[in-house]
């Protein structure tokens, strides 16, 4: 059902309706209407939509343009009432019998279908406005329903990953630490997640208090396993960032420090760059 849903929402029926499909296209709605009733019942409904709408909004041509176009049309055909005929003399009877053949007028034209046309023809010009104005509405439609679809999906994917951050916090096998500012920033401050069962180390990127970075030096985490350093990634101290940063897994570790190191980190931590550090 969902599938059928959204297969509806892309928007394909009502290119449908106004003819604005593929053949191979065409042919897909069709079967999809035969096999769901759903997608049937939707196509009815577009119908029924554009046709209420053509018929609410329909635009009746200006008198100048109708009398532009009635103009134009009587012109182009010409009135033949203005026209007879010439009379001229038989070739094979005149000298016969001396007598002029005269040819009868022709038969005077009904200007009834001329009028008829040019009606048919202006009807036709203010219908084919109406359509177009529908249509640049509905593209217009369809193009707004494609911003909030994709709206939609990025605020749900900031919910999952705000529901996914959330659960560390409410994960037993997580422990809080906060890593303090050394001597060299006493005011620095970085707060991370570990947990030794998942080997997870998070980095509340919302509660980092640090001095911003440049381009050419990145933040570097290490642990301290039996008083050996164990890089963990880098990382850039960015005000815009609130979310948790995953970094390196690690099972075990004694403490965890920071230091400033050149973009792409270091195999060795810069010791006289540690900027924050904190012990289990």
């Amino acid at each position: 059902m969902e599938d059928i849903k959204a297969y509806i929402e892309t928007g394909i029926l009502e290119l449908y309706v106004l003819g604005d499909v593929t053949p191979n296209e065409r042919l897909q709605v069709e079967e999809m209407a035969q096999k769901h009733p759903a997608v049937k019942a939707e196509l009815d409904e577009i119908e029924r939509s554009m046709e209420l709408y053509a018929r609410e909004n329909a635009i009746n041509p200006p008198d100048s343009l109708r009398n532009r176009v009635l103009g134009s049309t009587l012109t182009n055909f010409g009135d033949d009432n203005n026209f007879t005929a010439a009379p001229h003399r038989e070739e094979n009877n005149s000298y016969e019998t001396g007598e002029d053949v005269i040819t009868l007028p022709a038969r005077k034209e009904n200007s009834f279908y001329k009028y008829a046309f040019a009606a048919s023809l202006a009807l036709l010009i203010a219908s084919t406005i109406a359509l177009v104005n529908v249509y640049n509405k509905l593209q217009q439609s369809n193009g707004q329903l494609v911003a909030m679809q994709l709206q939609n999906q990025q605020f749900a994917s900031k919910v999952n990953l705000m529901d996914r951050e959330l659960s560390i916090f409410h994960d037993p096998s997580f422990k809080l630490l906060k890593l303090q500012g050394t001597a060299k920033t006493p005011a620095s401050a970085v707060t991370i997640a570990f947990s030794r069962a998942k080997k997870k180390v998070m980095i509340d990127m919302g509660n980092v208090k640090l001095p911003q970075n440049d381009k050419d030096h990145q933040y570097q985490l290490w642990a301290m396993v039996g008083g050996k350093p164990v890089d963990l990634g880098v990382f850039d101290a960015s005000a815009d960032s609130t979310h948790m940063k995953e970094m390196k897994s690690i099972a075990l570790a004694d403490a965890f420090a920071v230091t400033l190191e050149p973009r792409g980190g270091s195999v060795n931590p810069t010791m006289d760059q540690m900027v924050v550090l904190g012990k289990f």
